[in-house]
């Protein structure tokens, strides 16, 4: 079994905006949290503001890491940033 290149029918896009990565990655901080820290007992409002803090925290990381994949895909050939 090979593994084949992406199609290069994918459209072109620009990278999601930040609020996008600051509400993804705050609701995986949460995912992870809520099971840890319920078992301590710990306030669900301490949660959210943790894995909010976290999402802030994480964002331009992940947004970095979607503008180099979608820099790589561009340079592959699977479409262009100006079309």
């Amino acid at each position: 079994m090979s593994i084949e290149e992406p199609h290069d029918d994918l459209p072109p896009r620009e990278p999601r905006p930040l609020g996008v990565h600051v509400a993804a990655d705050a609701a995986i901080a949460f995912l992870v949290l809520v099971v840890v820290l319920l078992v301590f007992s710990v306030s669900i409002w301490v949660i959210l503001g943790v894995a909010g803090l976290l999402g802030l925290l994480a964002a331009p990381f992940t947004r970095r890491a979607e503008e180099r994949a979608l820099a790589r895909r561009y340079a592959t050939g699977g479409g262009s940033p100006s079309a």
